[in-house]
């Protein structure tokens, strides 16, 4: 959806640039967290406290990539559509 919307404001390359980076760092940490957490269904396939902690650790890395990148989505795509909507009902009302 970022992509299509991005394609339909027209952005400049700088912040498709800076979309595809934050793209990446999600998909990044989603495949760190994967290996990690089958890593330590390897080493301890029993449960343990320190398994447990090791893979909410690295849901939270990826919880943390996920928010900044809704953030670098508002910081980029909000000023273009404000204008979009503001535009659209100046002319509608």
């Amino acid at each position: 959806m970022v992509i299509l919307l991005g394609l339909f404001l027209g952005l400049p390359v700088r912040d498709w640039a800076v979309l595809f980076v934050t793209i990446s760092m999600v998909w990044m940490a989603e495949f760190i967290n994967t290996s990690l957490e089958v890593v330590v269904d390897l080493a301890s396939p029993s449960q343990h406290p320190l398994a447990m902690v090791g893979k909410d650790v690295g849901a939270a890395a990826v919880l943390i990539a996920a928010i900044s990148a809704v953030l670098v989505g508002l910081l980029i795509l909000g000023p273009p559509l404000w204008l979009l909507l503001m535009d659209w009902l100046s002319h509608n009302y």
